[in-house]
């Protein structure tokens, strides 16, 4: 019996086991499960209270003019700026000449070819647009939707005037109480005076629920009040004019009632419905700096919904416009310089448009049909009397300039800049909508939109860039010093590999094809110095990391193909030795071809744009200006990573003597919309500058690829210089508005001679722009370049075109070599063909375009050729 029992609880042993172990593994089997569940459901709360939580609206509160209509004066002994506070249009009159320049031209509201809408912006000094998430814009004109419904204020001090607008489709808005309780009118009442409390009593009436009168409507009452059920109140009476509300307004600011005290008893009547209207607040700044006019626009000054970003802003947009029956001309910064005559008829043609440094790289595009550029910032207008130039400074990297001519939408001609505030990504949603939906980076930087007004007692074009060369020496000082040049300024550009496919054991590889090694480019530039060439600069491209398609410059790496470490040193100890100037050039703001053996990690590496993605670059074709097929995909670089490239590429450049050439920096301006560390494009512009001032001041040698105006006072050559921008059809002349003010002080060229497509005609530029001479070479043949994406380098051959360089350089060293240390003092077009170029000893150099001999001055100009006389 005891061994039955025995037996029993063994059994019973063995079955707790048994299931302990199968409760223990059914729990363990949960886990997992319930570990996923807890992390839903915590997804799920986070979603439903956070994500999806009402965002507190932001709330625009509107301006309101309560000022008299007398005039606004600014006076200094230069200038005196006379505003119209009822319009907020001013005149400004130069004291020296008696000129009087007009924010808005007169008579506009008069225009006959204006609509409505045209003929209230011609009558704003501000004009500004917005965009919803469609992308659909709105432009609202300052002079519509702010100046005719008094929503703004004038402020002024000393030294400056203040218009504070709100633009929008508002009634007037005075902070007043609509409607409130009786506790709180009796708290208001008893800060008041007691004029106050007498004034204010008049206007208000008083309802109580169990003390209505006969014609109290009860449930339009409660309809429109519902806290009238609970308890008194006091409204404001529908019959009480604006002046009242302002002298009502008064009182119950002194009493201490706030803008929130008025957001909360707006909740309490239901009579108002809320708009959901846009609504946007902007702040001009005028301020007269000695002869100059300056204004501003501090951007934390602006306001605006979510929904409704401001995406565009022009200041002055009008600002000494010509009508039909006015003389002069508009100048643009293309290329050089251009200019476009007032209404030279030419309506059919779309009006002038450049962007201010370029596209920006961290805003993406599915395709480009064509690139605006302008390298530097400066605008302006001739009555052919007087003049005046405008110069963007703060905030000039978002700007873009703008022209046009009288006969398209008005009478008018103007010229302006036009300022991105807003920037946007176009979302790819497939098959989710209809429309496109774009992203905006609303979160705008604390900095401000400065335009620089000059005023010139002269109407030419010449006098107008020295004006600017002016503004140029007070801003940079010594480090705009005339040169000593005394011959031509020459730029060689040796190109050493470049990268062609090679099939190795079957599979295709990119390697670097040879070019020029480093002791052909020693022997190149051996040659070029025998042959007499003086003040000659090399710049070597492709010498490291690939060659020209270079991989990310972590660490500048010698091409063995090209020789050694030891070779490359001996070239730079030759360029030395020889008075040649060498620089290493190199590509910092981009990667090509890199991977994470490279040290390149396109998740952590490249530049994030607006969308949070990777700032993927493309090549576009420009027959079908889409991307371009055959061709990879590059990457923008972080700006923190871009900085550090350029510091390597100095320090490489350092390490062999020579100075260092930016293939990128100084002419391409992007920003990055990394979250954890943005930077504006404003931002990366005062970087860039600072590290060319601070090279600067080390001592060392810089050359810069077309050249921004911001980088151009540092460098000491600036290469591929578009001197002629492009041809658009709206312009009637091309001068060289910006070599006016910088040559003499600055040695530059346009684009390398032998391959730009046309020798001679980029030869003529040259001589009337006052540039030194480029030239692209390689010791290799053309046909080593066969099956790769360089046929750029086809012309560059150098025993194809030695002989003829040689001659070029020659004769033009010889007949203009003496005007490159001298201030370039006039210019004149006799026609769209022949031009002439003046220099301070007198110098005169003529250029005729044509294909047939011509005329200037009783003098014989040949056909496709330069003619100098001294």
């Amino acid at each position: 019996m005891k061994q039955d029992k025995t037996t029993t609880k063994k059994v019973l042993t063995e079955r707790q086991i048994e299931r302990r172990k199968a409760i223990t593994d059914t729990l363990k089997s949960m886990i997992f499960p319930v570990i996923l569940f807890a992390i839903i459901a915590a997804a799920i709360f986070f979603v439903i209270n956070y994500q999806n939580a009402n965002v507190d609206e932001t709330v625009i509160q509107p301006r309101a003019y309560a000022g008299d209509d007398k005039p606004v004066v600014l006076d200094n002994a230069y200038l005196t700026l006379t505003m119209d506070p009822m319009t907020t249009q001013f005149e400004l009159l130069v004291k020296e000449t008696g000129k009087v320049w007009r924010s808005n031209p007169v008579g506009a509201d008069d225009d006959p070819l204006a609509l409505p809408e045209e003929k209230d912006k011609l009558q704003s000094p501000l004009v500004m647009s917005f965009n919803t998430e469609t992308g659909l814009e709105t432009t609202y004109s300052a002079y519509q939707y702010s100046v005719k419904n008094g929503i703004y204020e004038i402020t002024t001090d000393e030294d400056s005037i203040r218009v504070d607008y709100s633009l929008g489709n508002v009634e007037k808005e005075f902070v007043i109480p609509p409607v409130c309780t009786a506790e709180n009118y009796r708290k208001w009442c008893d800060q008041m005076t007691k004029e106050g409390i007498n004034v204010v009593q008049q206007y208000y009436k008083k309802y109580d629920i169990n003390k209505l009168k006969k014609k109290d409507n009860k449930e339009e009452l409660l309809a429109n009040y519902p806290i009238l059920e609970t308890e008194p109140i006091y409204v404001l009476r529908d019959t009480t004019k604006d002046n009242v509300k302002k002298t009502l307004q008064k009182y119950f600011e002194e009493a201490g009632y706030t803008y929130e005290d008025y957001m909360a008893d707006k909740e309490l009547d239901m009579s108002e419905k809320s708009s959901d209207k846009p609504i946007f607040n902007v702040s001009v700044i005028y301020r007269l700096d000695g002869a100059d006019l300056v204004t501003e626009v501090p951007m934390q000054s602006l306001e605006f919904k979510e929904d409704y970003p401001i995406y565009t802003l022009s200041v002055l947009p009008y600002f000494g416009a010509g009508g039909t029956e006015d003389k002069g001309f508009m100048v643009v910064p293309e290329g050089g310089g251009a200019v476009i005559n007032f209404n030279n008829g030419k309506v059919s043609q779309n009006s002038y448009y450049a962007n201010i440094y370029g596209w920006d790289m961290c805003i993406s595009r599915k395709a480009v049909v064509h690139n605006t550029r302008a390298c530097y910032e400066a605008f302006g207008i001739s009555d052919l009397e007087n003049s005046y130039v405008c110069i963007l400074e703060d905030g000039k990297s978002y700007a873009a300039v703008r022209a046009d001519i009288s006969g398209k939408n008005n009478s008018y001609n103007f010229t302006n800049a036009v300022y991105s505030i807003c920037q946007r990504e176009q979302y790819d949603v497939g098959d989710i909508a209809n429309s496109d939906i774009y992203k905006y980076n609303t979160v705008l930087p604390d900095e401000s939109l400065v335009q620089r007004y000059r005023f010139v007692a002269s109407g030419d074009y010449v006098d107008m860039a020295k004006n600017y060369a002016d503004y140029l020496h007070d801003r940079y000082g010594s480090y705009l010093a005339l040169n000593d040049d005394t011959s031509v300024p020459v730029s060689i550009e040796v190109v050493g590999a470049v990268d062609k496919v090679k099939q190795i054991m079957g599979v295709p590889v990119r390697r670097p094809l040879p070019l020029t090694t480093y002791k052909e480019a020693e022997e190149l530039i051996r040659e070029l110095h025998e042959d007499g060439m003086t003040n000659l600069s090399v710049k070597y491209t492709g010498w490291c990391n690939g060659g020209v398609s270079q991989q990310l410059l972590k660490k500048a790496k010698t091409i063995s193909s090209l020789g050694s470490k030891k070779d490359l040193q001996h070239l730079a100890d030759t360029a030395d030795e020889l008075g040649i100037h060498l620089y290493l050039n190199g590509v910092t703001q981009y990667e090509y071809d890199s991977n994470i053996f490279d040290g390149f990690f396109s998740y952590r590496d490249a530049a994030k744009l607006i969308s949070k993605e990777r700032a993927k670059l493309y090549q576009y074709s420009a027959i079908t200006y889409a991307q371009r097929e055959g061709t990879d995909p590059f990457y923008l670089l972080h700006t923190d990573l871009a900085q550090k490239m350029s510091d390597n590429l100095v320090s490489a450049a350092n390490k062999y003597g020579a100075g260092v050439s930016f293939e990128d920096d100084g002419k391409d301006l992007s920003a990055d919309y990394y979250r954890k560390k943005l930077y504006t494009r404003e931002d990366v512009l005062k970087l860039q500058e600072q590290r060319f001032k601070d090279m600067s001041d080390a001592g060392v040698d810089m050359m810069i690829n077309m050249g921004n105006d911001y980088a151009v006072p540092y460098a000491n050559m600036v290469t591929n210089m578009d001197m002629r921008g492009n041809d658009y059809t709206i312009l009637d002349e091309c001068i060289p508005f910006y070599q006016l003010a910088v040559h003499g002080y600055i040695e530059y060229t346009g684009f390398p001679i032998n391959v730009c497509g046309n020798d001679i005609q980029q030869l003529l530029y040259s001589a009337e722009y006052g540039a030194g001479l480029q030239f692209t070479l390689m010791k290799e043949t053309p046909f080593a370049l066969q099956k790769t994406l360089y046929t750029e380098y086809y012309g560059a051959d150098y025993e194809a075109w030695g002989d003829r360089m040689l001659a070029m350089y020659q004769r033009y060293n010889q007949e203009l070599g003496h005007v490159f240390n001298q201030e370039m003092t006039g210019h004149k077009n006799y026609s769209d063909t022949l031009s002439c170029t003046m220099y301070a000893d007198g110098t005169k150099v003529y250029v005729n375009y044509d294909y047939e001999d011509a005329t200037a001055d009783g003098i014989l100009i040949p056909a496709r050729d330069y003619l100098v006389l001294r």
